[in-house]
């Protein structure tokens, strides 16, 4: 006979900031939660960590996922590091959905997507990441104040960016790279306006910060001329991660993200979408804040009490039912508790 595979009431497919905060919530809350990730992440690339209260900008994205992973078990909830190939629903059974990761199998009664996305990036040589390469405008520009820094891209938002970074700094160039740029002619015109060097020469080179070796000191281009900077942001687009949604027929935006209401739920009954992988802005707080909302949202679909009228066979809850969490669950928060 084939042994039934591992069953939790929540299965959370990702480890960044929001599915972390969601299995954190989900497992405070009383239910049995695996979170299976498969590591990295746009949150792992992070050399300091910003705009986070309560975190120092010397916590790198490595060790603010690790010591929240340590949380997140020391609550009781199950973590697997594997790569989730599918999930599909499970018709006649208890659980939902059944998701297979490499060997192994999972039943879940909810499931939460926190799959994220990747920066589409130029070709090389670029800097690396957290360095002078920078991703995140609302994280980042700070760092920049009275610095010289690039936009590379070709697209509307590498022309707005270009243009915000002016609230920063007076030394903006925005790097063409050798394209020929994709923005409208409003948006030209409006460019144009603004105090933004346009460099149309292909980067052929980067070299680092003489003082700093760590940073980004500039670019080399093939017209030959050479442009220091502290560092910069490219934009070229995200590649949602979003196969799994669409393999359950959830509803997926335009833009590729997935469609979800203010708590993260799909439009497939009892399945979740939180993080990067959804529309809106692309930050670690508001990351945790939709982690929180969806593990508040589950915890009220799952919750054994209190029962309805309906629900009552004698006409009151015996006791031998309550409390209504695992022995699992209920052993760690008593262990939780003597540390």
């Amino acid at each position: 006979m084939t042994e039934r595979p591992p069953e939790y009431e929540v299965a959370v497919v990702g480890g960044g900031p929001a599915g972390l905060t969601t299995a954190l919530y989900t497992t405070r809350l009383g239910h049995d939660t695996v979170l299976i990730d498969r590591g990295g992440g746009r949150a792992a690339m992070m050399k300091d960590t910003h705009n986070v209260i309560g975190i120092t900008e010397d916590v790198s994205g490595n060790d603010l996922l690790g010591r929240a992973r340590d949380q997140v078990e020391g609550y009781g909830a199950d973590s697997r590091q594997a790569f989730v190939e599918g999930v599909t629903a499970v018709n006649g059974d208890d659980a939902r959905f059944r998701l297979e990761a490499g060997d192994e199998s999972y039943l879940a009664d909810r499931v939460v997507l926190a799959t994220g996305f990747s920066d589409a990036r130029p070709d090389p040589p670029l800097p690396r990441t957290g360095r002078g390469l920078h991703y995140c405008l609302h994280c980042d520009a700070y760092m920049f104040v009275d610095e010289s820094v690039f936009v590379m891209g070709r697209g509307e938002s590498a022309a707005h960016v270009a243009m915000i970074m002016l609230n920063f700094t007076d030394r903006v160039d925005l790097l063409l790279d050798g394209d020929d740029p994709t923005w409208g002619d409003e948006t030209d015109e409006l460019l144009r306006a603004h105090p933004i060097d346009i460099v149309e020469s292909e980067v052929t080179g980067a070299f680092q910060d003489e003082n700093d070796p760590e940073w980004l000191g500039g670019f080399e281009f093939a017209d030959g001329t050479v442009r220091e900077y502290r560092g910069g942001f490219p934009m070229y687009g995200s590649n949602y991660n979003n196969e799994l949604a669409a393999d359950l027929d959830a509803e997926i935006n335009d833009d590729g993200t997935v469609a979800v209401d203010d708590h993260g739920r799909t439009s497939v009954d009892g399945l979740y979408a939180v993080g990067d992988l959804t529309p809106g802005h692309n930050q670690i707080p508001v990351a945790m804040g939709q982690g929180a909302k969806a593990g508040i949202a589950i915890h009220k679909s799952l919750r054994t009490f209190p029962k309805s009228l309906d629900e009552l066979e004698d006409g009151t809850v015996d006791e031998t039912d309550v409390p209504a969490i695992s022995p699992g669950l209920r052993d760690a928060a008593r262990a939780h508790g003597d540390d």
